[in-house]
C-alpha cells in the first residue's frame, strides 16, 4: 500500500472506528440500561398521559410504588405478542395485599397513596362483583388466575395502575414475574410537572 493510499486508509478508519464504537454503546445501553418508551393508554393518569414519552432503567431495584415497563404477553391472557404495559408495583415478593373502601394495605399497613386523588382511590375499585374490598386471595378465585395464594409468590410481583377504574392490571390476571420486568420508569425533568414527576420518579418505601 502506497504512503497517499496508507494515508486515505487512515483517515477513514479515524471516522469508522469512532461511528462504530459509538453504535456498539448505544446498543449496549439500550440492550442493559436505558430505553425511551411510549406510554400508551390512560390506566396511569393523572401521573402518566397518554403518549407521554419516559424513560426506562432497566438495572434499578424495583421497590414498593415504583412504575415499571413489562411486557405483558403471557401475564394478562388478552396481551398479544409484544405488548408493553405500565403499571405502579403494589406487593413485591412475599407480600400480602388487601384493598378497603379506598385504603390500600400491604402487609396489614396502609399505603400512603397521595398520588391520586381520594376519589381515584375509591372510583371503579370493586372486586367485580360490586364489593368495595378485596385481598389477593378473593381476587384470585373472583377472576380465575393463580392458585389462590394469600401472599405475592417468591419472583413476582403485584401491580395497579393509578386510574384504577380503567386499569386493567393485576387484580383480574395476577402477578408480573421479575423476568418480565423491562425497567422502572423515569420521567425526564422537561417533561410534565414536577408534582407528577415526584409521583413516578420518588415514590418508594
Amino acid at each position: 500500500m502506497g504512503v497517499d493510499n496508507m494515508k486515505v486508509f487512515k483517515e477513514i478508519m479515524s471516522w469508522i472506528i469512532p461511528i462504530a464504537v459509538g453504535l456498539l454503546l448505544a446498543a449496549l445501553l439500550g440492550k442493559f440500561v436505558i430505553a425511551r418508551v411510549r406510554v400508551d393508554g390512560p390506566s396511569m393518569q393523572p401521573n402518566l398521559d397518554n403518549n407521554e414519552k419516559v424513560w426506562i432503567l432497566k438495572q434499578s431495584k424495583i421497590k414498593h410504588l415504583s412504575v415499571v415497563v413489562f411486557d405483558a404477553h403471557g401475564v394478562d391472557p388478552s396481551a398479544k405478542a409484544k405488548t408493553k404495559y405500565v403499571k405502579r408495583v403494589i406487593g413485591l415478593p412475599g407480600d400480602t395485599v388487601s384493598f378497603n373502601n379506598g385504603q390500600l394495605y400491604v402487609n396489614k399497613k396502609k399505603v400512603n397513596q397521595n398520588f391520586i386523588s381520594a376519589s381515584e382511590r375509591t372510583s371503579g375499585t370493586t372486586d367485580g362483583s360490586g364489593h368495595n374490598s378485596w385481598n389477593l386471595q378473593t381476587l384470585s378465585k373472583r377472576f380465575k388466575w393463580g392458585n389462590g395464594s394469600k401472599v405475592v409468590p417468591k419472583g413476582e410481583y403485584f401491580v395497579l395502575g393509578d386510574h384504577r377504574s380503567v386499569s386493567n392490571d393485576g387484580r383480574y390476571w395476577g402477578f408480573v414475574p421479575k423476568s418480565k420486568i423491562d425497567g422502572v420508569v423515569k420521567v425526564p425533568v422537561w417533561s410534565s410537572t414536577a408534582t407528577k414527576r415526584h409521583n413516578v420518579n420518588s415514590l418508594s418505601y
